[in-house]
């Protein structure tokens, strides 16, 4: 057996961590073409670098809750193969203990070099004046995260693994962000059964061969429960 699992804010939005954005298009105050594209950070790299500081900042401070310390143990106790995918830039997955987390849109704690393109981890500020490590380049380190207008990651194992997932399940997504709110379809398309577990329904519930609705820290454990019963 092999089951695909998907998060998104929802699940970590119980941690502390703030959601993506709100319906007026802002991202904690700023605009989302200043903190979140290329172009933003060409223009004012220090003001990218002081928005994902903080943020980096208040990750440290908040801790995994029930819903990613269930998906940790479905990883050590289920007896079939498990994918999960985040679209979150988190560690909270990694902090409760699963082993193997695919970062669809890359991890605040890690940052990239423009120049020598190492990655390394990052829990410290950067700035403009922040030296590689590796290759001794000011000016060139940035947060290892994907932007608008940038091609997310692992994009082929993900597609691999849904083709050959007897199960996905979608947790606390909008279904509204790509291509993420495509896997319930390449799924389905594989033969997977799908089961969304959300606050509210999602953009594309009806999609789901099931969608439950509540909080991601009862919802969870929960189903969790269910496919180790099964086995």
């Amino acid at each position: 057996m092999k089951g695909v699992v998907l998060t998104g804010a929802g699940i970590s939005a119980e941690s502390g961590v703030p959601v993506f954005r709100g319906d007026d298009g802002l991202w904690e105050g700023h605009r989302i073409e200043d903190v979140a594209t290329p172009e933003g950070f060409a223009r004012d790299a220090e003001t990218v670098h002081r928005f994902y500081n903080g943020r980096r900042r208040r990750l440290l401070e908040v801790e995994p809750n029930a819903a990613h310390l269930a998906l940790a143990r479905l990883a050590r106790e289920w007896a079939g193969e498990l994918v999960l995918v985040t679209q979150n830039i988190d560690d909270l997955h990694e902090r409760a203990g699963s082993p193997e987390v695919v970062h669809l849109h890359g991890e605040l704690l890690k940052s990239r070099c423009t120049a020598c393109g190492v990655v390394r981890e990052c829990r410290d500020d950067l700035s403009r004046a922040s030296l590689c490590e590796v290759c001794d380049g000011i000016d060139c380190l940035r947060p290892h995260v994907v932007w608008f207008g940038e091609r997310p990651f692992h994009l082929g194992e993900i597609e691999q693994a849904l083709d050959s997932a007897d199960w996905f399940v979608s947790i606390g997504t909008s279904g509204r962000v790509y291509p993420a709110a495509g896997f319930v379809l390449a799924a389905k398309a594989g033969g997977a059964r799908t089961l969304e577990l959300n606050l509210d329904p999602g953009a594309l519930a009806s999609s789901f061969d099931e969608s439950r609705s509540g909080r991601a820290g009862e919802l969870v454990p929960a189903w969790v429960e269910e496919v180790l019963a099964a086995g």
